[in-house]
């Protein structure tokens, strides 16, 4: 069975441990990921997750067999500081990963210390809150190329016929919290609408022509002034390339006035 790939917003910090402290309504991006595994339809043999919280010089693989909690936030209750997500590592998986990005004259290295950073333990509470699959992150490369990260999931698109679900995590259509509120209306709902156009109404050589100039949409920089919400983006698509593209999570007034979608599902 090959399995679909997906490109997922994760929110804000711990939001599903402190949600009364945020002032937020997080039941629609809620509602999303927990939809994943029905609409996946059989477990996964295990999750590779490409987190935006984890920039690398080269691209790098979690291989610890249990991979310890990494809190990268701050300012949160101190409650949130003692979750756990106990799923098991894969190295097994770790080692199909870097052979397929080797088979493509892709570099890669182990990580044997690197824990779930909040991009991938929160999505991953509401998508398999029993921790029961197994889960390996991949880093993305700190220089942004959105060609190398299309090539990474090209060279990964044989694992979806392994078992192996692919999720991108970040916030794929507008990630300013400099400019939240009123001031990131305009700014968002147009990069939104060219990033949804780009999934739902494209696919193959077309929609990655697109999202390899992505810098030249519509408020392209005022939506991502720094684009490592956004880069994960395009190892999902680069492994489900031909496939048509479908939105499952849309808010117009998310975090008081910015749209954002994601939830972007291919295959």
């Amino acid at each position: 069975m090959r399995l679909p790939t997906y490109a997922i917003a994760h929110g804000g910090g711990p939001w599903p441990w402190a949600k009364d402290a945020m002032g937020v309504d997080w039941q629609p991006l809620e509602d999303a990921l927990a939809a994943i595994p029905a609409e996946v339809g059989t477990t996964p043999r295990a999750i590779l997750m490409i987190s935006a919280h984890w920039e690398t010089p080269a691209f790098r693989l979690q291989t610890s067999p249990q991979p310890p909690m990494l809190y990268d936030y701050w300012g949160f209750p101190e409650h949130t500081y003692d979750v756990q997500y106990p799923a098991p590592g894969a190295p097994d998986v770790a080692a199909e990963v870097t052979a397929a990005l080797e088979a493509h004259g892709i570099a890669t290295s182990d990580d044997p210390d690197r824990g779930f950073d909040h991009g991938t333990f929160v999505p991953m509470h509401v998508m398999y809150p029993h921790a029961d699959v197994p889960l390996v992150q991949l880093s993305i490369r700190q220089d942004y190329d959105p060609a190398a990260h299309l090539a990474v999931g090209r060279a990964l698109a044989p694992l979806r016929d392994r078992g192996i679900l692919i999720v991108a995590s970040g916030l794929p259509s507008y990630h300013d919290l400099s400019h939240m509120g009123p001031a990131s209306q305009t700014a968002s709902r147009e990069f939104d609408a060219w990033l949804t156009e780009t999934m739902v109404q494209h696919s193959g050589e077309a929609r990655s022509s697109r999202l390899l100039e992505w810098d030249r949409a519509p408020s392209a920089r005022q939506a991502h002034p720094r684009e490592d919400h956004f880069i994960p983006l395009l190892v999902a698509v680069g492994a489900a390339e031909d496939d048509a593209g479908h939105r499952q999570y849309h808010e117009d007034d998310s975090m008081g006035g910015w749209t954002a979608s994601s939830g972007y599902r291919l295959g």
